[in-house]
């Protein structure tokens, strides 16, 4: 086989519509455009989703979504990174001043991933269920 041998298959590929080539054809004179009217003239198209003056859908339906402004200000924390940590007390100023969390973070959540495998005191820090068992199992303690 070589590239210049290649062929379409047959029925795959149309012929154009040959229009305007009199009254036997089926497209002669208006050429299937109708009469008169926008789409009959040439370049009387519009723009996507022009409903001829008349509020178009996409403006008619409400807005969905939203942005969260407050997932900017919050972190998550894994167990296995808390264990790294060399001390016992563990608070959000602890974990920004180790580069845990970022520095805006106002509200951090500490997952259970991970293992722990001494005592530590979390404080001032959300805590998953898992996580929480996780810790106090390990003999540490999580305070408000």
């Amino acid at each position: 086989m070589y590239l210049n041998t290649i062929q379409a298959a047959y029925g795959s590929r149309k012929k154009a519509k040959r229009v305007g080539r009199g009254i036997g054809s089926t497209d002669g004179k208006t050429c299937g455009r109708g009469h008169k009217g926008q789409k009959a003239r040439a370049g009387g198209f519009h723009k996507v989703g022009f409903e001829g003056g008349q509020m178009p859908l996409q403006r008619r339906l409400p807005k969905v979504g939203f942005t969260s402004r407050t997932k900017k200000y919050s972190a998550e924390v894994r167990l296995s990174e808390i264990n790294s940590l060399n001390v016992d007390l563990v608070d959000i100023e602890v974990l920004v001043d180790n580069n845990l969390v970022p520095v805006f973070a106002k509200k951090v959540k500490v997952v259970n991933t991970g293992v722990i495998s001494r005592p530590l005191t979390l404080k001032g820090v959300g805590v998953t269920a898992g996580a929480k068992l996780t810790i106090e199992a390990a003999g540490g303690k999580v305070e408000a």
